[in-house]
């Protein structure tokens, strides 16, 4: 029986915890362990976006279906049972190995990694260790010292174990066989990283790169993008140290933070003369520290073989160049697009990156101020309706529209984010334009209408017009609100302000 024990610090403890941890590491920089050097590598095991399973028909499972509903004969080992391989899984994780220059193997094999435990039936996991899809490979990531490479071992398929959850009230641990087979790429990195935030960085740019080329949702939140770091340190100039294994990270943020925790722990332990012994652990998010999950096995404690039942898997330098083709904008190229033909900062592209699109955005000709401000309001009604950007009823035409309208002033930005919330609740695809008409939006050119709300707003607000002239200027928005409301949403925000401001405190204040 295995049990959990019990824990008494709460959620909110645990999360402000880490979040200040993460603070100090992030700003802290090498100073956190003079005259030592850290060495990083990342093993990521990302689910591929496919319906079914990567050796059988069963189809792959979402957080919503019921435990032990989703598995077939062959996922639970039943004897006589065999493999079929999902060409879908060949194709995605090809898209990723080209998408990260990785070298495609004409000839790759699957092996067996023997270990037992309840959450692999068959006693061995299915793997590509010796022969995988993919060798070496590179990801360019924008990290805190600029941009950096990380390269890249190898890629390999492999499938997913069942998944063990403990009941620690009834001291019992329940294994659902739904994950049992589910198609994983894992990409390996090099020890190429020397810090927990450079490690972060390729977390974050290769979740960005997978979701680009669409072979997976790198969702860590919902378990389709696990992470397991290689922590070792030294002495400059000497060479690497022994490196443990962090499993089953979960969040970027507990990522950073258990290297760093890993990083002192080791280093504590060479300071006392004390060697650091060869292990995986695992990382208690309460009590911030790493722990021992078992003694590091070597491949001769798995006793790898070769998967007799599959043959090797062959492909052609056509396909692969098919493939490539295929291949969309990867997100380095991207940010160097938007960066050098609109101007935009880094953290406008961030927010334009993070879009999970199943859409393209047309950013050709378009300002990049107000592409950010529809784009943002868009991804806020989205989560308002609790709808994925998949799921987003406006189409690539709308939002071309809104903008060019909002950018040729006719049409104000608060009426573009009105429109935009009337197709986002309503799913109306109807042209913009006659979504204005409906809502009877439409600008004002001249500012003499602008001009009599802003002297009735004044005229309703007194003591707010009375502060303004009196120099606090920043209650000018409550007028601003006022004439907007008697405008109905028709008048542009901005020349409302610069209008008030030349009544109140400007040129026609006198």
């Amino acid at each position: 029986m295995l049990s959990l024990v019990s824990r008494k610090t709460t959620t909110f403890a645990r999360s402000l915890r880490v979040k200040n941890y993460a603070s100090v590491a992030a700003n802290s920089g090498e100073s956190r362990w003079p005259g030592w050097e850290v060495v990083i590598g990342v093993e990521v095991h990302a689910q591929i976006k496919v319906r079914r399973k990567l050796f059988s028909e069963s189809l792959t499972p979402t957080l919503s279906d019921s435990s032990n509903t989703l598995h077939s004969a062959f996922d639970v080992a039943w004897p006589g049972t065999l493999p079929k391989l999902n060409k879908k899984c060949v194709d995605l994780a090809t898209r990723t190995a080209l998408a990260c220059e990785s070298e495609v193997q004409l000839r790759s094999t699957f092996d067996r990694k023997h270990y037992f435990y309840a959450d692999l039936p068959a006693g061995y996991q299915i793997t590509q260790r010796y022969a995988p899809l993919a060798l070496g490979g590179r990801v360019l990531v924008e990290g805190p010292n600029g941009t950096t490479t990380v390269q890249l071992e190898q890629i390999q398929l492999e499938q997913d174990t069942a998944k063990s959850t403990l009941d620690a009230r009834n001291e019992i641990t329940a294994v659902d066989m739904n994950r049992a087979g589910v198609a994983l790429m894992e990409i390996i990195s090099k020890p190429d990283m020397r810090s927990s935030e450079e490690a972060g960085a390729y977390v974050r740019t290769l979740q960005s790169l997978l979701r680009a080329v669409g072979s997976s949702d790198a969702n860590m939140e919902q378990g389709s993008f696990r992470c397991d770091v290689n922590v070792s340190v030294n002495k400059p100039g000497e060479p690497f140290g022994t490196r443990c294994e962090i499993k089953n990270l979960n969040s970027v943020r507990f990522l950073m933070t258990s290297i760093n925790c890993e990083v002192f722990r080791q280093i504590k332990l060479l300071e006392k003369g004390m060697p650091v012994p060869q292990e995986t652990r695992g990382f208690d998010e309460d009590r911030m520290t790493t722990y021992k999950l078992r003694s590091k096995e070597d491949a001769l404690d798995y006793r790898y073989m070769p998967d007799g039942n599959i043959p090797p898997l062959i492909l052609t330098k056509a396909y692969i160049n098919d493939v490539k083709l295929s291949l969309p904008p990867l997100p380095h190229e991207m940010r160097e697009k938007l960066s050098r033909e609109y101007g935009l900062t880094q953290q406008d592209i961030d927010v334009l990156l993070s879009v999970d699109a199943g859409k393209d955005v047309p950013y050709d000709g378009l300002p990049g101020s107000t592409v950010l401000s529809i784009v943002n309001e868009l991804l806020a009604q989205l989560a308002l309706h609790n709808k994925s950007f998949s799921q987003n009823p406006l189409t690539e035409k709308q939002l071309g529209l809104l903008i060019d309208m909002v950018n040729d002033k006719r049409l104000t930005g608060t009426a573009a984010k009105e429109i935009l919330r009337f197709i986002i609740r309503t799913g109306s695809g109807e042209d913009v334009l006659t979504i204005q008409t409906q809502l009877g939006f439409a600008v004002v050119a001249g500012v003499d209408e602008v001009t009599t709300w802003c002297e009735t707003a004044i005229r309703d607000l007194p003591d707010v017009a009375k502060a303004v002239k009196g120099g606090n200027v920043k209650v000018i928005m409550k007028l601003v609100g006022r004439v907007m409301l008697l405008s109905g949403k028709r008048a542009d925000a901005k020349v409302v302000r610069q209008r008030l401001e030349d009544i109140l405190i400007g040129k026609d204040s006198k």
